[in-house]
């Protein structure tokens, strides 16, 4: 048989008593029943970036106040410029611009920011304000709105009734134009790619036309202001080689298609309009996007009389005589708070508490027939009538010399 071998009681390993203490204490106070304490909320703070500052595009030093170039014989006093016998067109000027705008990073916040209305800054499109935050103007692109008075750019500038004869200037207040010609352009093969990327820029593009063969484009833009932000912005500017841009107004587009178009578009933007002047149902209702707003209509213009439908001028009419209840609001409170005062011997006047104030009224006399006018007329004109002082009489001249008008003699 194998020898088993025996342990003594004493050598068998047992924890001592702090141990055991420890654990007992460890197993009190898994199974306490406390309540442990709420949890904090955690609240999430929507940090708003704050707008930074326009950026100066030019150097303050660069910019020089000197007068302009004489190209004509008449100094304009008022424009700031030549006129007359001009040697040189700004519009078909070969002179590259001095600088251009760059919008990602030349945009910020100006003093115009603080003021609504504010126009935007012509030098900021050409890319040489050198003011950058303490500018008057905008340091932005124009959105859909950012709304002027027809008479003037988005700049400022006063438009004039007609266009000038080579389409360049600020153009006219007689039509709204959101097209613009842009010539010179260096003739490659991805001539319409190019010019969609460099025009872009400037705000949402509607359509672009590219004629390949003599590098010209017309490019019409979604608003007016963003046009007239662009012509100014690439005027005198190059795309992928040293060409200088001809940019200029387009004239009217004679294709009748695009005469439809247009006249599509201006329908369009005056339904607008009235969508946003009318209330919805309405809106919805003539539109036909609720099926039950005819039903309901039926109902509410038959006034309880079978087979009866009241046209829109009936139903839709506001007025104190209105048959529709909506159309009198407002209107049966005109009577009850008007003010009667009765001034002499009048008939039977009294005092009433109608809730909020006490109004005069009168009870209108028996109808009487014997005179040219009625007994309510009378009662009306004897309210309304008001008590003037009369002049007092002057002296009668009395002397020898009466008759003549004098008695000085």
């Amino acid at each position: 048989m194998a020898d088993v071998e025996t342990i003594p009681e004493a050598a068998v390993l047992t924890p001592p008593e702090d141990m055991q203490n420890t654990s007992h204490d460890l197993a009190l106070t898994t199974t306490s029943n406390e309540v442990a304490p709420p949890t904090e909320k955690k609240v999430k703070k929507i940090i708003r970036r704050k707008k930074r500052p326009a950026r100066p595009q030019v150097d303050p030093a660069y910019i020089k106040s000197e007068p302009p170039p004489q190209t004509g014989t008449t100094f304009n006093i008022w424009y700031n410029k030549w006129s007359g016998g001009d040697r040189e067109d700004s519009a078909t000027s070969q002179t590259a611009a001095k600088g251009r705008c760059n919008v990602v990073r030349d945009s910020g916040y100006t003093r115009a920011d603080g003021h609504p209305g504010s126009y935007f800054c012509l030098f900021f499109a050409r890319g040489i304000c050198p003011k950058g935050q303490d500018c008057d103007y905008l340091h932005r692109l124009p959105g859909i709105h950012d709304i002027f008075q027809p008479n003037v750019d988005c700049f400022g500038r006063d438009r004039h009734s007609d266009y000038r004869d080579d389409m360049g200037g600020v153009g006219t207040f007689s039509r709204q134009n959101r097209t613009i010609y842009v010539g010179r352009i260096h003739v490659q093969d991805d001539i319409e790619e190019v010019v969609a990327r460099h025009f872009a820029e400037w705000g949402q593009i509607e359509r672009i036309r590219v004629l390949n063969t003599r590098g010209v484009a017309f490019i019409t833009y979604t608003n007016e202001a963003n046009a007239q932000f662009a012509k100014e912005a690439m005027a005198h500017q190059s795309l992928e080689h040293d060409e200088v841009l001809n940019v200029r107004w387009a004239t009217e587009d004679p294709n009748p298609m695009a005469k439809k178009r247009e006249a599509r578009r201006i329908e369009e933007q005056a339904a607008e309009a009235i969508r946003r002047a009318l209330p919805a149902e309405f809106v919805a209702e003539i539109e036909g996007k609720d099926p039950e707003a005819r039903k309901r209509r039926k109902i509410e213009s038959s006034y309880g009389l079978e087979g009866y439908e009241a046209p829109d001028e009936v139903h839709f009419a506001r007025g104190k005589n209105a048959v529709n209840p909506r159309g009198r609001e407002g209107f049966e409170l005109e009577d009850q708070q008007r003010l009667v005062l009765e001034v002499g011997d009048g008939g039977g006047g009294y005092y009433e508490n109608a809730g909020q104030q006490a109004q005069l009224r009168i009870e209108p006399p028996p109808e009487r027939d014997d005179g040219i006018l009625s007994s309510r007329t009378l009662a009306t004109l004897q309210a309304s009538r008001v008590a003037v002082a009369s002049r007092p009489q002057p002296a009668a001249p009395a002397g020898p010399l009466v008759a003549y008008d004098s008695d000085s003699d």
